[in-house]
């Protein structure tokens, strides 16, 4: 009877392990797709890069009741010539062990257009379906709460939960740092 090497019955158990263990990582969107689905196509996307300083930091996490991870942040600027289509963020946040990719899209006065799921990497059982994300459409960020409303999803109380706190952030930060800055 041979002798296997410790090394060599680590890397088969490695292996199996990596087949057999179930993948469940889906990418629905490109970052190019992304952008005509938020603006359509043939129309000019720009990027507008924000750094809130420590006083928009504190407003902009009092209103989405979430914190601040960076100190930077994009919107994706649709136009059509001059005139503003919207705004779209992307956004990726950890909901159990992996990461929900979301675009938020918000209309030229900030509101809540559209959510689109660009990725999640979680078994699809968990993730919200595009009609859960259909009742939050032009709900003010004030009311985007579950005690105010909102819908949960049973076996898929985490994602919703991430996916809340993103929309609330993009809003928060729209508020603070777009919207405040061209009524000045």
């Amino acid at each position: 009877m041979k002798k296997f090497s410790l090394g060599l019955v680590v890397v088969l158990f490695l292996l199996l392990q990596a087949v057999a263990s179930p993948s469940f990582a889906t990418i629905f969107y490109s970052k190019d797709e992304a952008m005509e689905l938020a603006f359509g196509k043939g129309t000019t996307v720009g990027q507008l890069s924000l750094f809130p300083d420590d006083q928009q930091t504190v407003q902009i996490q009092q209103l989405a009741k979430v914190k601040l991870e960076s100190g930077m942040f994009t919107f994706y600027v649709g136009k059509d010539h001059d005139k503003v289509l919207g705004y779209a963020a992307i956004e990726t946040i950890t909901v159990r062990t992996k990461p929900e990719t979301l675009m938020i899209v918000l209309t030229p006065d900030g509101e809540l257009r559209n959510v689109y799921t660009l990725a999640f990497h979680e078994p699809p059982e968990y993730q919200p379906p595009e009609r859960w994300f259909e009742q939050l459409v032009k709900r003010p960020l004030a009311d985007m709460d579950f005690n105010k409303g909102v819908d949960g999803i049973s076996g898929a109380t985490l994602s919703t939960r991430a996916a809340l706190s993103s929309i609330r952030k993009v809003m928060a930060i729209y508020q603070i740092m777009v919207q405040n800055k061209s009524a000045n």
